[in-house]
């Protein structure tokens, strides 16, 4: 049986595509076009605010605009697409809703990664987790200091109200984008020298397993979502009153002995807490 003829199509606009379709199968060849002219018809129909947030969306999907770039300005956008600012930010916040892009006071809109995953689990792992999805975190030491504690540190570490707490408090950052502001309270009287430790070590677990010969392991956290303190957001980079995920955990030692009370304040839109069952 001969192969049936080709001949080149057109797509819904009228424009001759390359593509080819036999003549002799009618049925698939109405039946793609029916398909064609139905998306068509389906995005024309939707706003155009969504439409504009879709084109976007297909850019970035499609390297056009890559992860770290920063995105044309509202007034170039705009005149692109031919709408008003008001039409523009409402695409905007579509994607910024999605997590696609953030939006950076004062530097301007960037495409955003995929959320970095940090488990939750028995061990305190953060820095191999991170290293797991080949990520590699850098440290900015914001204070290492010696407090009296207070009633709730009291309370959280398990010791007696004034006694020496050691306070080290971190900047985490990827790709020069900062992503979290850790602080660690840990009982004076079981970690002599620990602050010239905290100055040299990157892991705390590391650090407490070789120079305290205490293990590391998580007895408790509480997660909460708050809004980002002034002097947080500004380190953070992230708009005034921004979301984070607030994680609060109580470590203890192989004996059981609380070590750590863990302060951490995650950038919501780039972080995703992901809670492990152990085994």
């Amino acid at each position: 049986m001969p192969t049936a003829p080709w001949r080149p199509h057109k797509d819904v606009s009228g424009n001759q595509s390359c593509g080819l379709l036999p003549l002799g199968d009618d049925y698939t060849y109405l039946r793609l076009l029916s398909e064609l002219y139905l998306i068509n018809m389906h995005q024309e129909a939707l706003p155009l605010y969504l439409q504009i947030a879709s084109q976007l969306r297909r850019n970035i999907q499609e390297s056009v605009f890559k992860v770290g770039d920063r995105l044309p300005t509202e007034t170039e956008l705009s005149e692109r697409f031919g709408v008003n600012r008001h039409t523009l930010r409402r695409a905007m916040e579509v994607l910024r809703q999605e997590g696609i892009v953030g939006v950076e006071r004062g530097r301007g809109t960037f495409v955003m990664a995929d959320p970095i995953a940090v488990p939750i689990g028995k061990r305190v792992r953060f820095n191999e987790s991170l290293k797991a999805q080949s990520l590699q975190p850098v440290w900015q030491v914001l204070r290492i200091v010696e407090i009296n504690a207070d009633a709730r540190l009291s309370k959280r570490l398990e010791i007696d109200v004034g006694a020496s707490v050691i306070l080290f408090e971190r900047l985490s950052s990827i790709d020069d984008i900062p992503i979290s502001i850790s602080s660690s309270y840990f009982p004076g009287q079981h970690f002599p020298g620990l602050i010239d430790h905290c100055e040299t070590y990157r892991s705390i677990s590391k650090m407490l397993q070789t120079e305290y010969g205490r293990d590391h392991i998580r007895r408790s956290t509480r997660l909460s979502a708050r809004l980002a303190q002034a002097n947080d957001a500004r380190l953070l980079k992230m708009p005034a009153n921004g979301p984070i995920l607030l994680s609060e955990s109580i470590n203890v030692d192989q004996t059981g002995v609380v070590i750590e009370y863990g302060v951490t304040r995650f950038r919501g839109e780039r972080m995703e807490l992901v809670l492990e069952n152990e085994t």
